[in-house]
């Protein structure tokens, strides 16, 4: 995983303009393996869709990474899946600690509304749901990341 993220962050740096480039400067982007860390470690992110009118929406989501990808486990009745539906596109938002301790994890890409997942998906999720079932998981979104920008603080420390 550490060698996926880190080839995703580095092609997103290398696509992103000048400004992308100057809030997220090199010395404080993580490597392939603080993210593999950091987001194993995370369980919740924000997830950002748009509402079919248009309008922004966001919501947290208790998410998973796997096979290249992210899993957000989801209710029957959430709105995000009609918003994935009319525009099949998600943020999120991975973020932690405050002023100089703080770090980020921003993600975006196309995603995708599914009612089946593999069972090792499930297995995982329900481990980084403090083993809780996730029986209530009646759809997935899946995003199949295009862009991966991180940032960590001077002072933040890996977990």
């Amino acid at each position: 995983m550490a060698d996926w993220l880190g080839q995703l962050q580095d092609a997103s740096f290398d696509r992103a303009g000048p400004a992308v480039r100057k809030a997220y400067p090199p010395q404080r982007r993580m490597t392939g393996q603080q993210l593999a860390s950091y987001l194993l470690r995370r369980t919740y992110a924000l997830a950002s869709s748009t509402r079919p009118d248009g309008r922004a929406h966001a919501a947290p989501t208790l998410f998973s990474a796997y096979a290249e990808a992210f899993w957000l486990p989801t209710v029957k009745d959430a709105a995000r899946i009609a918003h994935v539906r009319a525009h099949p596109w998600l943020a999120l938002s991975i973020l932690e600690g405050e002023h100089d301790t703080h770090a980020a994890v921003l993600i975006e890409g196309p995603a995708e509304v599914l009612t089946t997942v593999p069972e090792d998906l499930r297995h995982i999720t329900e481990l980084r749901n403090r083993g809780g079932t996730i029986a209530w998981a009646a759809y997935w979104l899946r995003i199949t990341p295009q862009r991966l920008f991180s940032f960590a603080e001077h002072a933040w420390q890996e977990g």
